[in-house]
């Protein structure tokens, strides 16, 4: 227990042993699906909570926030409740933990950066499965695994090892900047991937989001810069086509860049084919999709199998045969064309209207449906209406949704959210018809949209039901 407290920096209140009779069990959890002996991790607890904990019998309650009474009943009950100021170092903690005990001889492997993290970690985690490994990651369609600031991925770990057996890999994906409830968790990315112990890790890039939590591309360096060191002697894959990425000091680096690059370890692409030690292993009409930034994503996870001692016949096989995440240039529909990406910082929107733009024919029109971030500040969103103005061109027609009808109340689209969307686009003279409710958008876009047309859907959670509802509309 002491152990514990010290490593989270914590202090503690009431037992100063664990609670339960065997002791802890080594799991990391939630509140509602702790067992006897498991330790439970919580941003907040009150003392119904501590409560709940002590008639589970669990090990100990982490928090970083006790509210109302928790600490009155942890003493009254004689309750073992540490309290840190740095939750994240629980998380860490528990995932060093959970696969030191768990998945002690699986081969690991970390991915960050800002934009690319989620398509890279699955292809990576497709390669892997495709030939036969037992992998694990935490990266899925709907981003609800891949934050690191909650013990969710401890648990599936322990979880998917108690249940099927021992890992070969393990691909976790690690957020670039994180934070809690608009504070910086200053330096996340290293911590955790430093937790994680990789034998390989990648950077795919550096750029602008989070903001509230950063505020300018130095920080989002700031908070990178150490994941090299993190991953040790292991190979860390980089972005040559990055200047910030290129600065980083990484001690056995593998590049990837989108043009012919004369370095020994090295995997590129060269317009038509991804050239590895000289020799093309895949031609661009072999790739399951062929824009830009996602190629860059399958250079990446190239790189890393290749850094993993994968033999490149398994790669070629498995990047092949990948079928891309949900909202990620997604294909919806045909006839017209309709693609769903979950485009929601600056880089994300240039990037998949660029890219979009190639597939459409002569004197067509391309619809974009964005939606617009809520509860997420100005700054971000000021940043993105900018990239939709440098975006746009005579051949597309913007709609814009707050998406009242599809989200809770953590993403709901602020008047001042929705103000500089309207204040940026009517200033650059760019015409836009908006819509409170998703639905409606949709509808809307469907209607005016020539067979010919191509419908572009980008946007975080105000966009993730689109396609549910576009069968509907359908």
């Amino acid at each position: 227990m002491n152990d514990l407290v010290e490593s989270v920096e914590g202090k503690l209140i009431g037992n100063d042993e664990f609670f339960s009779i065997d002791g802890f069990t080594g799991k990391f959890t939630f509140l509602n699906d702790a067992h006897t002996g498991d330790i439970v991790i919580r941003h907040w607890i009150n003392g119904a909570g501590v409560e709940m904990a002590f008639n589970k019998n669990i090990a100990c309650l982490i928090t970083q926030t006790p509210k109302e009474d928790a600490v009155e009943v942890a003493e009254k009950l004689n309750f073992p409740l540490i309290i840190t100021d740095k939750i994240e170092l629980a998380n860490a903690y528990a995932l060093s933990h959970t696969i030191e005990k768990y998945s002690p001889k699986s081969t690991n492997v970390v991915i960050t950066g800002t934009n690319g993290k989620s398509t890279t970690s699955h292809l990576i985690y497709h390669i892997l499965n495709n030939a036969g490994h037992h992998v694990l990651t935490n990266t899925d369609s709907e981003s609800e695994f891949n934050t690191l600031i909650d013990p969710m991925v401890s648990k599936l770990i322990s979880d998917e090892v108690t249940e099927k057996g021992a890992l070969d890999y393990l691909v976790i994906e690690v957020s670039e900047v994180q934070g809690w409830l608009d504070k910086l968790m200053k330096n996340h990315a290293a911590l955790m991937s430093e937790a994680v112990n990789p034998k390989v890790g990648v950077i795919t890039n550096i750029a602008m989001d989070h903001i509230g939590l950063v505020n300018s591309i130095e920080d989002v360096f700031d908070e990178i810069k150490a994941v090299p060191e993190a991953i040790g002697d292991g190979v860390t894959i980089l972005n040559h086509d990055d200047e910030l990425v290129m600065k980083l000091d990484a001690k056995n680096p593998f590049y990837t860049s989108m043009s012919p690059l004369d370095e020994e370890n090295a995997v590129c692409f060269d317009g038509e084919n991804i050239i590895y030690n000289n020799d093309s292993i895949l031609t661009v009409d072999e790739l399951p999709f062929k824009g830009n930034h996602f190629i860059q994503n399958i250079l990446s996870a190239i790189g890393a199998c290749i850094s993993l001692g994968i033999d490149l016949e398994v790669i070629v096989e498995g990047v092949k045969s990948y079928k891309a995440l949900n909202r990620r240039f997604a294909k919806l529909s045909e006839d017209p064309l309709i693609y769903d990406d979950f485009a929601h910082n600056p880089d994300g929107i240039k990037a998949t209207i660029s890219e979009t733009l190639k597939l459409l024919p002569e004197n067509q029109k391309l619809h974009v449906a964005c939606a617009i971030r809520g509860s997420r500040g100005v700054e971000i969103n000021q940043l993105n209406v900018d990239a939709l103005v440098e975006s746009m061109t005579d051949d597309m027609v913007l709609y814009l949704s707050s998406s009242n009808d599809v989200v809770n109340d953590l993403n709901f689209v602020e008047d001042d959210e929705r103000e500089v969307f309207f204040d940026t686009l009517n200033r650059n003279n760019i015409g836009y018809t908006h819509f409170d409710n998703l639905s409606d958008c949709l509808n809307e876009v469907c209607s005016k949209a020539d067979i010919n047309d191509i419908i572009l859907l980008i946007g975080a959670q105000g966009m993730d039901p689109a396609e549910s509802l576009l069968k509907d509309i359908k």
